[in-house]
């Protein structure tokens, strides 16, 4: 385990305890009192300050990365060269001319690697893309992610030039990811178009930012981030198809509601403001996080020497994504997502448009049913273009 911050302590305790024979058999961080404190508390038997040592060790088979963006190249490119698996938090590098980098590092020295999306993985996530590759919700339209909060636990990620960036680095990543999960991997991005600014925070990276996702097949995929947001964690995912539906919420408004007029008295969830009034704890954050999930898909997919579902190339996707919308934000356009290596389908191998047939002579445009029980149909003719309503 590479790192000893508050993302490390969520992968240890999902590392040890789900599987139950997986184990981090040494840590390593840069502050000697930090990686003390972090191995004992998380049972630990070895610990150095010496990222080298810890890569090289040899027992080691995977080196899980937990460390601040501007790391990540460095020591990703040490475990490749070890012959060490590697699976590596997010975002996996600062752009993705990094990530690129990074990639073809773990390609060709043919070792296993895992790009550590968790909220991919979260059981609501899951169950949604299962649906949607069910054809639950027809074509997917339009897919809309949000995650804000008051802002990240470390110095590092306020730093430009150690973070790669702001809220977007951040948080879009997630979003970013889980539309391209629910639209289809194999959708290429085109363009972004993306507004973002620094409302709140005395730093020079941008503390909130939305911005619009344009897929081969004319889907969109939506991003709504934030550092300035009051009151906790706002997770929540929403997909639009032909056919259907789904709104997910995987924090703050779950069904778990509590108030305290004491106080809980200390830890209630990530990023939670208060521990009285009403608080919403959660029940199992590595559960409902996709921590559980993940990990179990990245160990298994080890073991039988496969890909897991989120690999090194897919976090090098979501980079170049997020390169077109930091280009987007100063030209205030639409800017072209750069890709030098795209694995999915070619552009124009699924049509944009989704017409419906009602007859051989009409597409439908809609139906509903009005007050009184009568059914109305509205149709367009498809030799003349003439649009007609008929009530049945």
């Amino acid at each position: 385990m590479l790192g000893s911050g508050f993302i490390s302590d969520f992968y240890c305790s999902a590392i040890q305890g789900q599987r139950s024979k997986d184990k981090v058999i040494i840590a390593a961080s840069r502050s000697e009192d930090k990686v003390k404190d972090f191995a004992e508390r998380n049972h630990i038997p070895e610990w150095t300050t010496s990222l080298d040592e810890a890569i090289n060790h040899p027992e080691v088979e995977i080196v899980c990365v937990g460390l601040p963006n501007f790391l990540h190249k460095e020591v990703i490119l040490k475990a490749a060269k070890a012959g060490k698996g590697v699976i590596c938090t997010k975002p996996l590098g600062r752009n993705a001319e990094e990530a690129y980098e990074m990639l073809k590092a773990v390609e060709d020295a043919g070792v296993f690697h895992g790009y550590m999306e968790d909220l991919v993985y979260t059981p609501k996530t899951l169950r949604t893309i299962e649906s949607i590759q069910q054809g639950a919700v027809g074509k997917v339209l339009w897919a809309r992610s949000r995650e804000t909060h008051p802002g990240p636990h470390s110095e590092w990620f306020w730093d430009k030039e150690q973070a790669g960036g702001g809220a977007i680095l951040d948080l879009a990543c997630h979003c970013i990811e889980i539309a391209r999960s629910f639209i289809g991997k194999e959708q290429k991005p085109i363009e972004v178009m993306c507004w973002a600014d620094t409302q709140v925070k005395p730093i020079e990276a941008e503390d909130h930012a939305i911005g619009l996702v344009k897929y081969a097949n004319g889907a969109i995929g939506q991003f709504e981030v934030s550092w300035a947001f009051r009151g906790g964690l706002d997770l929540r995912d929403e997909v639009m198809g032909t056919h259907g539906t789904v709104w997910l919420n995987h924090f703050l408004r779950t069904g778990f509601d509590m108030f305290t007029a004491p106080g809980q008295s200390g830890y209630v969830a990530e990023k939670a403001e208060s521990d009285s009034g009403w608080i919403f704890p959660v029940g199992d954050e590595n559960q409902d996080l996709g921590y559980n999930h993940m990990f179990n898909d990245m160990f298994t997919a080890y073991e039988k020497g496969i890909q897991p579902q989120e690999t090194f190339y897919d976090g090098y996707v979501v980079n170049a994504i997020m390169d077109a919308a930091y280009a987007s934000v100063k030209s205030k356009k639409w800017e072209p997502v750069v890709l030098k290596d795209w694995r999915g389908l070619p552009e124009g191998a699924e049509s944009t448009a989704v017409l419906e047939d009602y007859d051989d002579q009409h597409y439908l445009i809609k139906e509903e049913i009005l007050p009184g029980g009568k059914k109305k149909i509205i149709l367009k003719d498809k030799t003349s273009g003439r649009i007609s309503e008929h009530s049945v």
